[in-house]
């Protein structure tokens, strides 16, 4: 085109006819592009590790034979549950919401085999980003036979057993309240 110039600054005009030929051959099947946005790859899934799919068969095999799950503190409503050694000012900021929430996953409404896996495969994805602190949504079981949530104490269970999970505890009301639970994670990935 007139006026534009070539990479070395000379105006095109001034280019050698022969190379003018040569680049318009070379870009003759070009079309122009619709958009200028770039579309990234989508990233590979992750592979699944054998421990998980253990802990997938272990979470049909408790389904099928009740296998009862260890029972958290509870005070009235609240939830709260840590191993021993946790320092007692991580727990009072744990407890009280002042730990930045790094992610969190909604499982109320799912049956429980679905939310166990939802909650491995959650855990896992935390853990390989370093994430310290992550909220678990799980309901408050108003709709549940007898008003007691179903998922509320499995999940409290299942998260006591996971050695990578250091405490966990009810959320304040701005969080979910009692039918969400803030999870303390390990720094160290303790994956078996």
């Amino acid at each position: 085109m007139a006026g534009e110039k070539h990479l070395d600054g000379r105006p095109e005009g001034d280019l050698d006819p022969e190379e003018q030929a040569a680049f318009r051959e070379a870009v003759a099947d070009v079309q122009p592009l619709r958009t200028n946005r770039v579309i990234p790859d989508q990233p590979a899934p992750e592979p699944v590790a054998a421990s998980r799919q253990q802990e997938t068969e272990q979470a049909r095999l408790d389904l099928a034979t009740g296998a009862a799950d260890p029972v958290p503190e509870e005070t009235g409503e609240e939830v709260f549950w840590c191993r021993d050694g946790l320092q007692a000012k991580v727990k009072r900021r744990l407890r009280a919401g002042h730990m930045p929430v790094e992610g969190a996953i909604d499982l109320h409404g799912m049956r429980v085999e679905e939310a166990r896996e939802a909650l491995g495969t959650f855990l896992h994805g935390a853990l390989g980003r370093s994430w310290r602190c992550v909220r678990v949504v799980h309901g408050k079981g108003r709709g549940s036979p007898g008003g007691e949530g179903i998922l509320r104490r499995k999940i409290q269970g299942w998260l006591s057993q996971r050695k990578e999970v250091l405490a966990f505890a009810s959320c304040p009301a701005r969080d979910g309240g009692n039918g969400a639970v803030y999870v303390l994670l390990s720094r160290r990935s303790l994956r078996s």
